[in-house]
């Protein structure tokens, strides 16, 4: 028979998740942390749990014929140590956190991942623990977040995994190039050379006065592959789609109940090509309400919820307890996340969501608007071995075009500063040869 110690070292690599049972005894509330919980049957709905026949909360179960099974989140490593007796001298476990009851009267944590509340309908020998089966009179979901993970006697939660594929989708260059005053061909044509590189680009704004802005909106659209526009309305939605646009993107302000209904309105005739952008999702003071514009676009059915990190200011971490909400709640939509470079820090905020489960950026060639910059997070994307659709070498070529235009001399040449963004270039400028992307 093989040997105890080697049994539970066995059985620590096994991770699993982390509940609180509960129970109520003659009006008391009892509980303890256990990781011995499952899913028994749909029809009907019955769940386990494994107790040592030592353990006092064991003897309760047995007298009330009841028990409660919280899921731990990520951020509740407390909450289990406490009630796994490690939290030193604790007179009383349940308070600090609030409680619900249910059917049977028993405790059920109002901050878990969820809860199901049981009766005891079977109990099995198992050696010397006990198999509770209890048939689920109530349920409850709270949560969007990771779990709480048990593995090699410490507690923890997923490791973060890189996805397979990664889209990019340029909303800066067109814009930038046209409020500098280049040539409307070249800006057309240098938006159509990023789009055939696997980029997704913003190639109009439609968020104006159609009157006064008829020249914005003329701009000529060879075709509509891979091609955004920013609207502010749903007529403009329409104009956008009719056009051969793909994607119609309108900004909503979480904070703002009319910018959010507007959004609504404007995504309303469209939602299966409509985006919306949420300009400084990243903020903590903010969270609550971006997560709830984020619940009620998901509703929707619309095809992408893009996150703006729009002044820069957004720290690593908080790019992170950001997302490890919104992924989730989102789904099945994706998140799309745009990041400013401002602190320098925009591809280390880009690696953040990628390990927090964003497959999709916005950036912008060059880094021209102080975005990250789209050559830049492709390499990195290569660097860490996930796929993209982008041609890293062309996009990489025409981000070097750019950037000499915008940063050309006086002097230079004019054939070069004319020359098509796509073609390559043997005299390129001295300052900016050897620079491939804005982050150097």
């Amino acid at each position: 028979m093989v040997e105890p110690a080697m049994f539970r070292d066995v059985l620590a690599q096994w991770p699993s998740g982390v509940t609180v049972v509960t129970t109520v005894v003659d009006g008391s509330w009892h509980g303890m942390t256990a990781s011995s919980f499952s899913s028994v049957s749909l029809d009907p709905p019955l769940v386990s749990i494994c107790l040592d026949r030592r353990l006092y909360t064991h003897g309760l179960i047995q007298e009330s014929g009841v028990f409660g099974v919280s899921v731990l989140a990520k951020d509740q490593a407390d909450v289990a140590r406490r009630f796994a007796g490690m939290a030193g001298e604790v007179s009383e476990r349940f308070l600090g956190e609030t409680w619900s009851v249910a059917g049977t009267g028993t405790p059920l944590l109002d901050s878990a991942l969820g809860w199901v509340d049981c009766r005891v309908v079977h109990e099995h020998p198992g050696g010397d623990h006990t198999i509770f089966v209890g048939e689920v009179v109530a349920a409850h979901t709270a949560r969007r977040t990771a779990p709480l993970l048990f593995h090699s006697r410490g507690w923890g939660q997923f490791a973060d995994v890189l996805p397979d594929v990664a889209t990019l989708s340029d909303g800066g260059l067109v814009s930038t190039l046209t409020s500098r005053g280049e040539n409307d061909a070249w800006v057309t044509r240098t938006s159509k050379r990023v789009r055939e590189s696997g980029v997704r680009v913003r190639v109009m704004d439609l968020t104006g006065d159609p009157a006064r802005d008829s020249g914005r909106r003329a701009r000529r659209l060879d075709d509509g592959h891979n091609t955004s526009a920013l609207v502010g309305s749903a007529a403009a939605a329409s104009e956008a789609v009719g056009r051969g646009v793909r994607t119609v993107e309108v900004y909503a302000d979480p904070a703002d109940a009319r910018s959010v209904e507007s959004a609504v309105a404007a995504l309303s005739a469209h939602p299966t090509v409509g985006a919306v952008v949420i300009p400084d999702a990243f903020h903590h003071e903010r969270l609550e309400a971006v997560l709830a514009a984020v619940e009620a676009f998901a509703a929707l059915g619309i095809s992408e919820i893009s996150f703006q990190d729009t002044l820069g200011s957004a720290t690593p971490l908080e790019v992170r307890a950001t997302l490890q909400e919104a992924v989730g709640l989102a789904r099945p939509v994706p998140l799309r996340v745009a990041l400013h470079d401002a602190d320098r820090l925009g591809l280390v905020k880009a690696l953040t969501a990628l390990k927090s489960g964003v497959h999709h950026f916005d950036t912008t060639l060059g880094g021209v608007d102080g975005a990250v910059a789209t050559e830049d997070l492709v390499r990195l994307l290569g660097a860490v071995d996930v796929e993209t659709p982008v041609d890293a070498p062309a996009i990489t070529r025409l981000a070097r075009r750019v950037r000499q235009r915008l940063d050309a001399t006086p002097d230079l040449p004019r054939q070069v500063a004319d020359r098509d963004p796509a073609q390559p270039d043997s005299t390129p400028s001295p300052r900016l040869a050897d620079t491939v992307g804005a982050a150097g």
